[in-house]
């Protein structure tokens, strides 16, 4: 393991020089401390990294000197051949250029590892859009994409369904997402009131504005300004914002509470019928059980309704103590399930005898002796 991180390092380092012990650290998921044991390390194999010290410094490669640790094992190469979504690539008009470097990537790489690649891409595809979604680009899609990559600035205006689009407003594209087969630009507004997409959408402060999250497909007017590229914000990663602003999204659907009773097996199994971090939250702030082992606690839900849906499928493992309104919805169920079920024999319909589902068939293509 050790060996491996000693690689990527002596990489990074090649390709990103003047990096601090604090950055190569996140970089490699280790402590600075770590970070200086491994230079050391990579030093007394002969890789001369150098250590600049002061502003400005950090760990570089000495000029001139590049490693020879860049060939690729097939695992790698198969990764790169999967890195990206064919679909996604033909919305943002990358098609073209994608299919240009997998042949230059082939052409580099030696036999066996161009097969190894190669057959990566008959064994493993790729799907982004949800089901039920035809999935469709956004006419200004192309245009978003080489406006991200060029970091100029645009004019927008942005129309939420059932109402007129809104005033046109300046924007620095930090970053498009594919979310379920629908596209997001993510932007910095320059403290400009206005519009925030659906899911994912939210704001962030950023150093010059607002971090905001607009569909794409809800664009309407998009206008590159012709006042240069701007200036990013270096702290901005969009990964991480979208994360945080996925959870918020998520979080702020959650208005209503019930308070839930629930036995071993349902604390268990909760996480599985409703909102998974909702649920995590719930068991963690929970008290101690009770005597018979049940815990009771507050659950964040959607609504009464979708409440209904999803304690429904734990049974009587679950038991609904407040609001009173789902409590008796609750009440109502059980009693009609009662009825209905009121003159099965006890042990239900599973036939008696010491082999209830009978002889199976051989399938394992031999006759059975």
């Amino acid at each position: 393991m050790r060996a491996a991180r000693l690689i990527r390092m002596a990489l990074l380092l090649q390709s990103a020089p003047g990096l601090t012990a604090a950055e190569v650290g996140r970089e490699l998921g280790v402590s600075g401390r770590t970070v200086i044991r491994d230079v050391q390390a990579l030093q007394e194999a002969g890789v001369p990294v150098v250590a600049e010290r002061g502003r400005g410094g950090g760990y570089r490669l000495a000029a001139g000197y590049r490693t020879r640790l860049t060939t690729l094992h097939p695992g790698e190469a198969e990764t790169l051949y999967l890195s990206g979504l064919p679909g996604a690539l033909r919305d943002l008009g990358l098609s073209d250029a994608a299919d240009t470097a997998r042949l230059k990537l082939s052409a580099t790489l030696l036999p066996s590892l161009r097969a190894a690649a190669e057959s990566s891409v008959r064994r493993f595809h790729l799907d982004a859009p949800a089901w039920f979604r035809e999935p469709s680009a956004p006419e200004l899609l192309p245009e978003l994409a080489r406006a991200v990559r060029a970091d100029l600035a645009v004019e927008l205006a942005y129309a939420r369904p059932g109402r007129e689009p809104g005033p046109a407003r300046r924007v620095e594209p930090y970053g498009l997402v594919l979310k379920a087969g629908v596209w997001y630009l993510v932007g910095r507004v320059g403290g400009a009131p206005g519009g925030t997409g659906d899911a994912g959408g939210g704001t962030g402060e950023g150093a010059g504005g607002a971090f905001r999250s607009y569909r794409a497909d809800r664009i309407t007017v998009l206008r590159t300004l012709p006042d240069g590229p701007f200036t990013r914000d270096p702290a901005f990663e969009l990964a991480a914002y979208w994360q945080e602003q996925r959870a918020r999204f998520a979080l702020s659907l959650l208005r209503a509470a019930v308070t839930v009773r629930l036995s071993p097996e349902g604390a268990r199994r909760l996480p599985e019928v409703t909102d998974r971090a909702a649920a995590e939250r719930a068991l963690a702030a929970a008290p101690p059980p009770d005597g018979t082992g049940r815990v009771t606690l507050e659950l964040a839900v959607e609504s009464e309704e979708i409440a209904f849906a999803e304690l429904t499928a734990l049974g009587a493992e679950a038991e609904v103590l407040a609001p009173p309104a789902l409590r008796a919805r609750f009440a109502r169920r059980a009693r009609a399930l009662a009825a209905l079920y009121g003159d099965a024999p006890e042990g239900g319909d599973e036939p008696e005898g010491p082999d209830p589902v009978g002889p199976q068939p051989d399938l394992s293509g031999s006759p059975r002796p």
